[in-house]
């Protein structure tokens, strides 16, 4: 009984992998908008300057999401191994984002190289939380280098490795988790306290997405031109410089691989904040953004690669 179920997962971690690399996110509809707007209004109606009450609002959404895949994968399991197959693959690629993710920074590359600076300012809140205004070619190729090294943990890797380790629960309450702290993770007036609890649990359910990710991203190093040792040794060296315990070990590893410098001024609408120094090298060019989504892309296809065989290996293990 066990046996299967566990194939079924890897299977589904595989199908879900493979529909996001086909599909992307859908344009319309998508569960992950859904429940940011359910965030949102539930937000409106409970919102208090306190952690207790921002505590609630995390626990009441990411346990909604968690209790309901946990039903549907009761259910699933009546229609056998294809139906549980099923629903990791369909939860597998809702919760993944990588494909878009790739897809933007190839977009802002070719408006970059176009001269198209208002068209690039227009796609950056797609990336990340930054003011547009504030940047300039290089600062917007800074920012899309800096949010794709990110960003690759929390819409691949994230998704993948908690699809291994919980199946479907695993992915979407993830995904859940992943969402609200870039709704009400900041450090603003508004969300200082309210947030805090989204923003704690999110560096916890990232703590070994972002070490699987730095491991990926020292050993697909050479697909750039880079070399695993610079990678290696900038994330080892720069991370925990980094405000975030989990960013900084993606933005390092990835910088190493590119032989870049990230890090420095960092404009967002609550505030002006320094970020320190990740790499050594130039600071990233155009150029770079082309390279980092190749990187990026490495890192994905190993993620998905990894999370897969070790559940297969769990199957084997397993007994009868």
């Amino acid at each position: 009984m066990n046996r299967p179920r566990i194939s079924a997962r890897a299977t589904g971690i595989v199908l879900g992998y493979a529909a996001d690399r086909v599909f992307a996110d859908p344009t319309r509809g998508h569960p992950v908008a859904g429940f940011g707007l359910t965030a949102a209004a539930l937000e409106n109606r409970i919102h208090r300057d306190s952690r207790l009450a921002g505590a609630g609002h995390t626990a009441l959404l990411t346990g909604g999401v968690v209790g309901g895949a946990v039903l549907a994968g009761r259910m699933a399991r009546r229609l056998g191994w294809a139906g549980e197959a099923a629903l990791v693959a369909g939860a597998t690629w809702t919760a993944l984002g990588g494909t878009s993710l790739s897809r933007v920074g190839n977009r802002m590359a070719e408006r970059l190289d176009a001269g198209d600076l208002d068209g690039a300012r227009a796609l950056v809140p797609s990336l990340c939380g930054r003011d547009p205004n504030s940047l300039d070619a290089a600062g917007i190729a800074r920012a899309t280098v800096e949010s794709i090294a990110e960003n690759t943990s929390d819409a691949a890797v994230g998704p993948l490795v908690w699809a291994a380790i919980a199946g479907a629960p695993g992915a979407l309450g993830y995904r859940a988790v992943n969402t609200l702290d870039a709704m009400i993770g900041y450090r603003s007036p508004r969300y200082l306290r309210f947030g805090w609890a989204a923003a704690r649990l999110d560096d916890l359910v990232n703590l070994v997405p972002a070490r699987v990710t730095g491991l990926l991203a020292v050993a697909s190093a050479p697909v750039v031109g880079g070399s695993p040792v610079a990678s290696a040794r900038a994330w080892c060296r720069d991370a925990s410089a980094h405000p975030s315990p989990n960013a900084g070990v993606a933005e390092a590893s990835m910088a190493g691989a590119l032989g870049v410098r990230l890090g420095g001024r960092t404009e967002y609408p609550h505030g002006v904040e320094e970020r320190p120094s990740l790499g050594d090298g130039p600071a990233p060019e155009i150029r770079d953004i082309g390279r980092v989504t190749r990187l990026s892309g490495a890192v994905q296809v190993g993620a998905a690669a990894v999370s897969a065989a070790l559940v297969a290996v769990a199957c084997r293990r397993r007994p009868g």
